[in-house]
């Protein structure tokens, strides 16, 4: 079973008008999308790419159910371009998180198009996850550009592939196994554009609460310029799965593109970008520079043999429908050796929640049966008077008990004191439960013709005296005259 927990944050910045970014947190499923597309277009795609996502992945929650949903999702933008002329040529960029169930565990599959990013923070180490879709990281795939040279490239901010612009995509999906303590960050560009990565590790490093460590990353962003809008979501591991036997190192396998059609084809954003802030294209893949499969492959295999690795992000194989997958894990930059060991299980926050969350059970069960057990009433079981503990009719399941059983009997109760011993008479307590029923027996055996049960009480009378009776019965009832002599002026009951 793996528990994740997970935050998230969102601003527009200090240059852009309206946020154009779009969250998704949920418990399994995590997003981002940078939209573009004008005024109004860039939110509404992000938006619209989000509801078709979530909806997809709902019908089929697995790793092919995500890359569906992204599919869906790019469906979804476009064909709402095309219906609204104002909003054609709108699109975004989407970068996804799903936990999902496989025959070797749990796993959290990731997709992505355009230049929205996956990180990894493990054992210390921050490792891209995603490859930038975009003209100049393709640059660097071809090894025209080291990764210093494309942070700062004119072109880094077009993109090669995006939802929306064209009836069909390729969707990158990557599966990792999610260990004990792994915490991923999904970001838009206007996080990584403003916060170097040593900061952002370091920031991971220190805020152990995820929607803290968001927020921290957003107004960090923000401060250092705030250019474009900024968006993260943070996703912890607070139980995971053990880490597989991978050839690779860091515990990511990857797919390669998601079943699709061509790359994104259109210009430059049609409608602009608000603010001075880097603007956001498209570009036409016929144009821009895109290394063929086949290259891409042997790139991924000589970094597997020792060869220097091009990029920073995960290689992926292909760039639309007919890209084989790839079996093994291919070496990235910045990545280190984390070893394997047993995660554990159980951690001292999940026993400390364990131990308050059974401290809390055992307070409530208590307070319960006091509740129930300081409560006493008088009613009638059999015709017969008995005393309950508990409350009338039970309490949560909790029915009353007989403490105190009589054999007063209903015929020979007053009949004014039998209907609210039907219902049941309520005290404070257990003295004052039976000084009511002793009051109910006073009045039985005042009665005449007492039953039985009762006192009987003995009288010595003085010498000279005769009695006639030698018992008192009841407390309140008529007594029976008692024999004296013929001096005594008393008659006897007998005379």
């Amino acid at each position: 079973m793996t528990v994740l927990r997970s935050g998230s944050a969102s601003d527009v910045g200090r240059v852009r008008t309206v946020n154009e970014d779009f969250a998704l947190e949920s418990l399994t499923l995590f997003a981002v999308a940078d939209g573009m597309g004008g005024h109004v277009g860039g939110e509404i795609a992000a938006r619209t790419a989000v509801d078709a996502l979530r909806a997809g992945f709902g019908r089929k929650a697995s790793v092919e159910g995500l890359a569906g949903a992204v599919h869906d999702a790019n469906r979804a933008v476009f064909e709402r371009g095309q219906a609204e002329p104002a909003l054609r040529g709108m699109g975004t960029t989407m970068i996804a998180a799903a936990l999902v169930a496989t025959e070797e565990g749990d796993r959290l599959a990731l997709a992505n198009v355009g230049d929205s990013r996956a990180y990894r923070f493990h054992g210390g180490a921050l490792t891209q996850l995603t490859t930038d879709h975009s003209v100049a990281e393709e640059l660097v795939a071809r090894g025209e550009l080291t990764v210093e040279e494309a942070a700062v490239h004119p072109h880094r901010h077009i993109l090669t592939r995006v939802l929306g612009v064209g009836p069909d995509v390729a969707v990158d999906v990557w599966q990792v196994v999610p260990e004990d303590g792994d915490r991923f960050l999904l970001c838009s560009d206007g996080l990584t554009n403003e916060v170097p990565a040593e900061e952002i590790t370091m920031l991971l490093s220190e805020r152990r609460d995820p929607q803290e460590a968001a927020e921290t990353l957003v107004h960090m962003a923000v401060e250092a310029g705030g250019n474009d809008n900024v968006t993260a979501v943070v996703v912890d591991v607070v139980v995971g799965e053990h880490p597989p036997p991978v050839s690779g190192e860091g515990g990511v396998a990857v797919i390669g593109a998601a079943p699709g059609g061509a790359g994104t084809v259109g210009a430059a954003d049609p409608g602009g970008s608000t603010g001075p802030g880097p603007a956001t294209a498209v570009a036409d893949p016929t144009s821009a520079p895109v290394a063929p499969a086949s290259e891409m492959l042997e790139a991924a295999r000589g970094a597997l043999r020792g060869a220097p690795a091009a990029g920073t992000g995960a290689a992926v194989v292909g760039r639309s429908g007919a890209a084989p997958g790839l079996v093994e894990t291919p070496a990235r930059r910045g990545d280190h050796h984390l070893g394997i060991h047993v995660p554990r299980r159980v951690t001292f926050r999940v026993l400390l929640f364990l131990v308050v969350l059974g401290g809390l059970a055992y307070a409530g069960y208590a307070v319960v049966h006091w509740y129930v057990d300081s409560s006493y009433f008088v009613a009638l079981d059999h015709e017969k008077i008995v005393i309950y503990q508990g409350r009338r009719g039970g309490f949560v399941g909790i029915q009353p008990k007989i403490v105190k059983r009589y054999d007063i009997a209903t015929a020979q109760i007053p009949s004014i004191d039998v209907p609210p011993l039907r219902s049941g008479v309520e005290e404070p307590s257990l003295a004052a439960a039976r000084q009511y029923v002793s009051g109910l027996r006073d009045a039985v055996c005042a009665q005449e013709g007492p039953p039985a049960y009762c006192p009987t009480t003995s009288t010595t009378l003085p010498p000279g005296l005769t009695p006639t009776s030698t018992t008192v019965r009841g407390l309140g009832g008529p007594r029976p005259g008692v024999g004296v002599g013929a001096g005594t002026g008393v008659q006897s009951a007998a005379a």
